[in-house]
């Protein structure tokens, strides 16, 4: 009977205790639950939105940025009105944010308080005007800077600046006050934007260590061909785009990577003229940009390399569809659709203007007829397509024409037994017709020289040596091309080395005896074919109209200058046209001319001509101070009166003026500034 009474006992117990403790948790969890909301209210701002660890603050008109949940790891706090003072200090010890959005503030100065673990920052279209090396060290692992639209000039960031950020790949400066690459930019930056700046010059140094740049943006800015060093773009081995959209360059730079670029923007520019060579080595070209330049042909090959270009984009050039472009023709068919062309329009000859270059079957077959009956039979004695022509680089020292050259060529009269090469003692040289009108020069040395004197002549009919024409090559060129020679004709083409020394005084390096440093060679260039004659003529034609029309301007402008001068100096004589001003009289008095005072006051009396109201007397020589007047002729002394009645603006109604001419105490009285009433 004792145990189901314990029994009992027990159960009774265990009861009150279980519902105990079934209600202690569920107050527990209540609690915690609103304990939870209330912090969790407390901690997202009530101006923002959160989204787990994202925070949205932007477009709220804040000037100050809210205390934020330490969880939050990307800050969204553009287009509000935060400035500097608007920043915490308390920000830099929210570890875990990663990303900052504060573009289209009014931040002055860099934030100085951001936390170092920011990887991304976003500041642009502020008014930040420096970069302090010490902002950028207090966040070591920042990666992308985005400064575009500011206020920040080459002066402004401070010497290595950026020596504290290892990890830099990406750094934006669009759009600010630079007038210079920056110094001391980081070996990990990968994409670097300069556009809309005012760079105009870009030395050796400027991109130096950057070998891990894949990206560079120069557009907009102020770069000419004469200020970027040859191997400027050299050292960048890595490129893969280059953008120089809207500059002045007249040829793509020179020595541009090769091995990795994919796209090259060269559109308005002021382009002329593409090198044969500018673009080799460029396999992995995809996108080529020369839209908005001043091209009207391209030279044959300047494509060979090209293997992978897809965009070809040629629109707002006044390109010259001639023979010249054949080959580009062919390339185009032989690529087919796995090139897309874009603006390849003719802007001449008239017959083809406004029409596509793939479209110009029937023209490219007349270009085919004309070389196989022409220039073709040729090509053994040095005759070659004016397709094939290219212009190397002409030197950039002067040309001297001379009947008595320093430089000696080898009698005319002799029977001539040169070839198109030479070779001398120090320098290997080798010509090349290229067309009618041009010659190719090329040449090797054994040793350096500081420049090359080089000559040509073109042999007549008879034994007369005709005009030798000399230029001076500098000495790290090795082509050189002849222009504007004579269609059909034989020229004889000579080179001399000279020494740094003795550049100035023309003498040649090496041997002393002239003649054995002398190398020369014969060349002959080929016939003018009908369709070259009728590209000369237009060409001609395009340089001479111009010009014309200018002389002609110029002519008609001073020949109506002249006429007009002679009809005003003609109505100047007889009074009619340019005549005088007219002084008028306040009495009733006729108003006389100014050439009416003239002759009154030639009339030698001693009378004192006085013009009523505020003006000038004049007087004779003698009333004024002693001064012996020349014998022909009676001087007179121009002063300021003012009228006897006491009406003038300068004094009282009632004011008498004191007469005397011996002091200037009336002029004292009547207001007058003390001055020298009598002048000479």
């Amino acid at each position: 009977m004792m145990a189901p009474v314990g029994v009992l006992r027990l159960r009774t117990g265990v009861f009150p205790l279980f519902l105990f403790l079934t209600l202690r948790a569920g107050i527990l969890q209540f609690a915690a639950a609103t304990i939870q909301g209330y912090i969790g209210d407390m901690i997202c701002p009530s101006v923002c939105r959160c989204d787990e660890d994202f925070i949205y603050c932007n477009d709220r008109g804040l000037n100050a940025i809210p205390s934020l949940p330490p969880s939050a790891s990307v800050l969204y706090l553009q287009n509000n009105h935060i400035n500097n003072p608007g920043l915490p200090t308390s920000l830099e010890h929210h570890l875990a944010i990663r990303v900052v959005y504060l573009y289209d503030n009014e931040l002055d100065e860099f934030p100085m308080h951001l936390p170092p673990s920011v990887r991304e920052l976003h500041l642009q279209d502020n008014n930040i005007r420096t970069i302090p090396r010490s902002a950028l060290a207090r966040m070591p692992l920042l990666e992308k800077l985005h400064l575009d639209d500011n206020s920040i000039s080459t002066v402004s960031i401070e010497d290595q600046a950026f020596a504290d950020n290892p990890r830099l790949r990406l750094l934006f400066l669009s759009r600010n006050h630079l007038s210079s690459i920056p110094s001391g930019l980081p070996a990990s930056l990968e994409e670097l934007r300069l556009d809309d700046n005012r760079i105009s010059t870009i030395p050796t140094h400027a991109f130096r260590g950057l070998t891990s740049l894949r990206c560079l943006v120069l557009d907009g800015n102020l770069l000419a061909n004469q200020r970027i060093a040859d191997d400027t773009f050299s050292r960048l081995s890595n490129l893969t785009e280059l953008s120089l959209v809207r500059n002045s360059l007249q040829t793509p730079p020179v020595n541009l990577p090769s091995a990795h670029l994919q796209r090259l923007s060269l559109q308005d520019n002021a382009l002329t003229h593409m090198p044969r060579g500018s673009l080799d080595g460029m396999h992995r070209l995809l996108r080529l940009d020369l839209s908005g330049n001043n091209l009207t042909t391209l030279p044959r090959g300047l494509f060979k390399d090209l293997d992978s270009l897809g965009q070809l984009l040629v629109r707002g050039n006044p390109w010259h569809c001639s023979c010249n472009l054949r080959w580009l023709y062919d390339w185009l068919h032989a690529r087919g659709n796995a090139i897309t062309v874009r603006g390849l329009t003719c802007h001449g000859p008239d017959r083809v203007r406004d029409m596509a270059l793939i479209d110009l079957t029937s023209e490219m077959e007349e270009c085919e007829v004309v070389r196989t009956s022409g220039t073709r039979d040729r090509v053994g004695g040095g005759g070659v397509d004016s397709s094939t022509t290219h212009t190397p680089p002409q030197g950039s020292l002067f040309t001297l024409r001379s009947k008595r050259p320093g430089l000696g060529l080898p009698d005319s009269g002799l029977d001539y037994t040169l070839s198109s090469s030479g070779v001398g003692k120090s320098l290997a040289l080798n010509v090349k017709p290229l067309s009618h009108n041009s010659i190719r020069v090329t040449w090797s040395v054994a040793q350096p020289s500081s420049s090359f004197r080089l000559s040509w002549l073109r042999l007549g009919t008879g034994n007369a040596m005709g005009s030798i024409t000399e230029t001076l090559v500098r000495g790290d060129r090795r082509e050189y091309l002849l222009t504007s020679l004579q269609p059909d004709s034989s020229y004889i083409i000579c080179m001399i080395p000279l020494s740094a020394s003795s550049e100035n005084k023309g003498t040649i390096s090496g041997d002393a005896d002239s003649d054995e440093a002398l190398v020369c060679a014969k060349a002959e260039t080929s016939e003018i074919s009908p369709l070259e004659e009728e590209d000369d003529n237009n060409s001609q034609q395009v340089t001479v109209l111009p010009l014309a029309g200018i002389i002609g301007g110029a002519t008609a402008i001073v020949s109506l200058a002249l006429i007009f001068g002679i009809f005003c100096w003609y109505g100047h004589r007889s009074g009619h046209l340019c005549s005088r001003d007219h002084y008028t009289r306040n009495n009733s008095r006729k108003s006389k001319s100014y050439d009416d005072y003239i002759e009154s006051g030639t009339k030698k009396d001693n009378t004192i001509l006085e013009i009523r109201g505020p003006g000038f007397q004049m007087t004779p020589m003698a009333a004024c101070q002693p001064m012996q007047p020349k014998p022909l002729r009676e001087d007179y002394i121009i002063h300021t009166i003012f009228p006897s009645n006491g009406s003038d603006l300068y004094k009282g109604a009632n004011h008498v003026s004191n007469a005397g001419h011996g002091t200037n105490r009336g002029y004292r009285e009547g207001g007058i500034p003390d001055i020298d009433y009598c002048y000479t």
